[in-house]
């Protein structure tokens, strides 16, 4: 039987470096190797800082999130030293993360993940007209007359012709695989421009709350913004908010639900239509297991029984019943590196919780370019987190089916529409086509929420409540010697968790646990796989030397592997210097 490899590296239209080996029989994957191929070291940098800025530097393990690393890591701090926060700080915090979540997941459709289903050459053989059409019978969105399409056809044409198709132009455009007929393909290209235009509009929500985007400004102990409802002028960039930034922020909400619910739905179920096969029931899903740690509390007040999104594991695709999670507890969640190019103390197949985590280079790996990697040895820069032992998916296919166990009825509708739309069962949801359609409904529901979230931040502040900041911030000499802390929140890719430890007034350790590590990880102690790696297992490939079957897969994780690696030197020393001031 003949036996092939097919090797993706770098996997394009990611955040970082990741590479795809897949062995193949006849065609069909057997066996798959994740690896992340870049190194990052922004945990070793912490260490013997203020715990305070820690944010400043974790914010930047990513831009993409671009302030998820640092809410998480306000979090740490907070938990670590017993912090309430204001619930207007939890509500603009909620208005933000939301946001980026939106923001986040319209950019993954069409700029990171259409293109594995939408044929932009084809897009030059549709009838304006015809597709104008089609878009008016699934939405009421403006932009929809024959002229429009004409235009955007025109646009495409020109780049085509000059030779400057730019990120279009490495597409396995004519693949077997693309089945959109030229009009549903003129219309997603139309829409994939409209997006980049949308989302210069969207990210002004994060500076007026943070003073910028990308990388707001954050702070431990509540928002980084004041509110002043006296001043009338001003906005983005101030540092308080006033009645002209609160009527910006409704505004743009609007446009957030606004663009959602007339396009970006719209346009998931219109695609998912032409691709039900890859809506087969636990084709392209992984492991089976799925995480969330919870994120919005939905009054302001955080409670673990008040979030919007809830906290639990689902074992085995079983949505009756959902596992509690501790993140604090040693045998719960722990990191793996017994295929990846690091070592701990107590020996390579010991797991640790990240309280006690290790980040210690031991890298005896091929020499880039790689040839092949070597399964059944070290061959990523990527742990193995764990939770009791078990691989986990993370994400909003994670964060949907929680949603659904927890009996959330907006969830349980959207989900009961998209799939009877469909003409689907629940259990095809856990596939490839399910992860993406469980990216598009979490939008919906974030978006409903935010209008939730705005109003109760008014109702506050015109009851006369305006703080936004926690004023009795203890000081470092009321600090405990040593104390220990986990934030915890839910980025668009999935759980993420920074865990610090405080001693002496400083940072002892710091460990960044994030949701495509939890996904894209290597085989652990015992050989079992992470999501990635059993995603892709039983995959045929139409045409093995252009394998957009693994990327429709790996794409609708939608990695980011510059959140996922660690690095260290070898000796101990710093790999990077980062002066400030």
């Amino acid at each position: 039987m003949a036996s092939n490899t097919v090797v993706v590296d770098p996997v394009t239209r990611i955040e970082g470096h990741l590479r795809i080996e897949a062995e193949t029989e006849q065609g069909k994957i057997t066996r798959a190797l994740s690896s992340g191929t870049m190194v990052r070291g922004l945990e070793i940098i912490l260490k013997d800082r203020d715990p305070r800025d820690a944010w400043v530097f974790a914010q930047r393990i990513c831009g993409v999130c671009t302030l998820v690393h640092a809410i998480a890591s306000v979090r740490s701090v907070e938990d670590a030293l017993k912090i309430d926060i204001p619930p207007n700080a939890q509500l603009i915090r909620n208005l933000m993360i939301g946001a980026q979540f939106i923001h986040d997941h319209v950019m993954h459709f069409y700029h990171l993940h259409a293109l594995d289903w939408v044929d932009v050459v084809s897009a030059l053989n549709a009838d304006p007209a015809a597709t104008s059409e089609l878009a008016q019978s699934i939405s009421g969105y403006a932009k929809s007359s024959p002229g429009y399409f004409r235009d955007v056809q025109k646009q495409v044409k020109d780049f085509v012709e000059a030779g400057q198709l730019g990120i279009f132009a490495k597409g396995y455009w004519g693949h077997p695989a693309y089945k959109l007929p030229p009009e549903a393909n003129l219309m997603a290209v139309a829409h994939y421009l409209e997006a980049l235009e949308w989302q210069r509009e969207v990210v002004k929500l994060h500076a007026i709350f943070g003073g910028k985007n990308p990388h707001p400004n954050f702070v431990v102990g509540g928002a980084p913004v004041g509110i002043s409802v006296h001043a009338t002028e001003g906005g983005a960039g101030q540092t308080s908010v006033n009645t002209t930034g609160l009527q910006q922020v409704k505004n743009i909400i609007e446009q957030m639900k606004s663009f959602v619910d007339q396009v970006y739905l719209p346009d998931t179920l219109a695609i998912g239509g032409f691709y039900k096969d890859w809506f087969k029931p636990f084709h392209g899903e992984g492991v089976g297991n799925f995480m969330c740690y919870g994120d919005f509390p939905a009054d302001g007040v955080w409670r673990t029984d008040n979030l919007l999104i809830p906290r639990g594991v689902i074992l085995d695709r079983d949505l009756s019943q959902l596992h509690e999670i501790d993140l604090h507890a040693e045998d719960e969640i722990q990191e793996f590196v017994s295929h990846a190019w690091y070592e701990y103390e107590g020996g390579k197949d010991k797991g640790l919780h990240p309280y006690d985590g290790e980040t210690t280079l031991a890298y005896d790996g091929p020499t880039p370019p790689f040839d092949h990697l070597d399964g059944d040895s070290n061959y990523s820069w990527l742990k193995s987190p764990r939770w009791r032992g078990k691989a986990m998916e993370v994400g909003p296919l994670a964060r949907v089916l929680t949603l659904y166990a927890a009996g959330h009825e907006p969830t349980r509708e959207l989900a009961s529409m998209a799939l009877s739309q469909l003409d689907l069962p629940i259990e095809s949801l856990f596939s490839t086509g399910g992860r993406l359609a469980a990216r598009t409904l979490e939008s919906k529901i974030i978006a409903d929420e935010m209008s939730t979230w705005f109003d109760n931040l008014m109702a506050n502040i015109n009851a006369g409540d305006t703080r936004t900041h926690n004023n009795e911030l203890w000081e470092p000499e009321t600090w405990p010697k040593e104390a220990r802390g986990a934030g915890y929140m839910e980025a668009p890719r999935g759980a993420l968790g920074h865990w610090i430890v405080i001693k002496d007034e400083k940072i002892a350790n710091y460990q960044a646990v994030v949701p495509s590590t939890w996904n894209a990880g290597p085989r652990d102690a015992q050989g079992e796989v992470g999501p990635y790696e059993a995603s892709l297992v039983g995959h045929e490939l139409a045409v093995p030397d252009q394998p957009l079957e693994i990327l429709r897969t790996i794409h609708s994780f939608d990695p980011c592997l510059a959140c996922a690696v660690h690095v260290a030197d070898k000796d101990g020393k710093n790999a990077v210097e980062i002066k400030v001031g």
